[in-house]
This record gives C-alpha cells, sequence and structure tokens, in this order.
C-alpha cells in the first residue's frame, strides 16, 4: 500500500496525476486525502476520529496525517450540515 491510494491525485490506472513518481514510502510532499479514497462504501464513514485511526493504522503521519485530520473535519462539517439544509427547503 502506499500513500498514493488515499490520495485524489492518484489515478486508477496507478500514476499520479500531477506526474510526481509513486513514492514507496507513506509521505507526499503533494498529498491531497479524499474521504471515498479511504471507504468503498460512503456509508461507511462514522466519524473523523474513525479516518484518523485508519490513517495511522495504515502509517500516514506528519504534515500527510495533519492534512488527513482537515479532511476528515472538513467531511464532517459537510456531513452535518447536509440534513439542516435538506430541511430548509
Amino acid at each position: 500500500m502506499t500513500i498514493c491510494e488515499f490520495c485524489l491525485h492518484y489515478r486508477s490506472d496507478e500514476v499520479c496525476d500531477i506526474g510526481l513518481k509513486i513514492p514507496k514510502t507513506m509521505s507526499c510532499r503533494e498529498f491531497g486525502p479524499g474521504l471515498h479514497k479511504f471507504f468503498a462504501n460512503p456509508t461507511d464513514y462514522v466519524s473523523p476520529n474513525q479516518i484518523v485511526q485508519m490513517a495511522t493504522h495504515f502509517g500516514i503521519k506528519g504534515s500527510e496525517l495533519k492534512k488527513v485530520k482537515l479532511m476528515a473535519s472538513q467531511a464532517e462539517k459537510s456531513r452535518l450540515a447536509l440534513p439542516y439544509a435538506a430541511t430548509l427547503g
């Protein structure tokens, strides 16, 4: 498993969309995590802590882990805002 598998720049043909060489370690300066990259089924998402635990389990740390935490926090805000927005319509 590589960090690229959790990144939005990673294509299904195992190439970096922005032209970077696929790293052997779990670090990449251009890492852009995507929530859907952590789950085959988006309904499996429970909380930001779940994402952080998964990331640390797979060896993501340092600045990449900070990006995962930010992505998870933004996903949680979006998830909580959707039910509210649906009641406004």
